[in-house]
């Protein structure tokens, strides 16, 4: 599938916010901005980190949607695949031409099943999560029907307090369970701890990581006494891979907001007190906005409201300035505060989100800008895909 438009058939501001070739100052507002100079240094830097630690790296999908990004993982960061949420998104990136695509929750209902049982004939690689012997019986006879094949993983819950079974003889049992039933192939262990993600310090995620790593290594060992080997431990993510990759355990990473950042995750702090996103990874992803209007002399309002953004971890952080301060928000209005009056009508401002994931579920498009220019335009191949 080739995500790249024809922008021959597109107006920009009707139909897209902006195509190559124009300066950036020109792009229509608000919308989603990619500074790819910093994206493809933290693309390459978790591609080499990876590399250096003996591990695999499955791109989160569900952070960008995008089939452009994941490509350019794959080509500068050398992810083996991409794992989603839902099975829409993992049927975006399979006719994208993705070739290893995991489905990192439980799908239960007949005909997602069914869906997924057909992905295969995309000519990719398909992995799905189970916590459930009826969900094992489920997967299998799809499978079967469909004449494919569908490895699965069994979820640990580490600490998330969502899906996934607890103890090793439950994951014993589903594991054998799997490995029996006709046109499923037992995978491994999908082990994520995403409650401690955003812990602010570094030694409190740690502590968390440490007793999720004794569970998944216990587990992993009582695959091993009943004759069953992991081709993937995984889990990780941006705020937690150094422990997973000096683990010995996990072997597969599913690191996603490290590529674009966010307000939230950049307020973390690595083991020497610092900021992640000062040194460790930088701002890749900007809502791009623009003042219209200052009749108050004390306030800026942007053309960045809710409709733009997510707001659930926190309001926007103004990118690259301390004069200035996003204060609140309302549908189609941002509040900008402004006591200097520095800015003026048609400015325009880049804003981090506090939360990428959801912010760049309410976008088409990603732009991305370098040295002042539109180069590319991306769809955001997969937004809401849901279901």
């Amino acid at each position: 599938m080739n995500t790249q438009p024809n922008f021959d058939d597109f107006e920009v501001g009707y139909d897209i916010p902006a195509k190559p070739g124009m300066d950036e100052a020109n792009i229509q507002t608000p919308c989603l901005i990619l500074d790819l100079d910093a994206l493809e240094r933290n693309v390459k830097k978790m591609g080499d980190y990876a590399k250096a630690h003996g591990m695999r790296h499955r791109a989160h999908g569900k952070m960008h949607k995008s089939v452009d990004v994941l490509k350019l993982q794959q080509d500068m960061g050398a992810a083996i695949g991409v794992c989603c949420q839902k099975v829409s998104e993992a049927e975006v990136f399979a006719r994208g031409g993705i070739k290893d695509v995991m489905v990192s929750n439980q799908v239960t209902e007949p005909a997602k099943i069914k869906r997924l049982a057909e992905m295969p004939k995309h000519g990719c690689r398909v992995l799905v999560c189970v916590d459930d012997p009826e969900n094992v019986r489920a997967l299998s006879d799809a499978a079967v029907a469909a004449g494919t094949e569908i490895e699965a993983l069994v979820e640990i819950d580490c600490g998330a307090g969502r899906c996934g079974v607890s103890t090793t003889q439950d994951v014993v049992n589903i594991a054998k369970l799997i490995d029996a039933a006709p046109n499923l192939k037992f995978a491994g262990i999908q082990a994520y701890q995403g409650a401690m993600q955003h812990m602010d310090l570094y030694a409190d995620r740690k502590e968390k990581l440490d007793i999720a790593i004794a569970q998944v290594g216990d587990a992993v060992q009582g695959l091993k006494s009943n004759g069953l080997d992991c081709d993937i431990v995984g889990g990780g993510g941006t705020g937690s891979y150094y422990f997973e990759s000096a683990s010995d355990v996990y072997n597969e990473l599913q690191c996603g907001s490290y590529a674009f950042m966010d307000a939230d995750y950049g307020r973390i702090l690595d083991k020497n007190g610092k900021r992640i996103d000062d040194g460790e990874w930088e701002n890749a992803l900007f809502i791009l906005t623009t003042v219209m209007s200052h009749s108050k002399a004390d306030k800026a309002i942007v053309d960045a409201g809710l409709k733009a953004q997510s707001v659930d971890s926190g309001l926007p952080t103004i990118y690259g300035r301390d004069d200035v301060e996003y204060l609140k928000c309302s549908d189609e209005h941002g509040v900008v505060g402004d006591p200097n009056q520095a800015l003026k009508v048609n400015d325009k401002l880049k804003l981090v989100p506090g939360h990428c994931d959801p912010t760049c579920n309410v976008h088409d498009w990603y732009v991305g800008v370098r040295n002042g220019k539109v180069e590319t335009v991306w769809p955001v191949s997969a937004r809401g895909k849901a279901f």
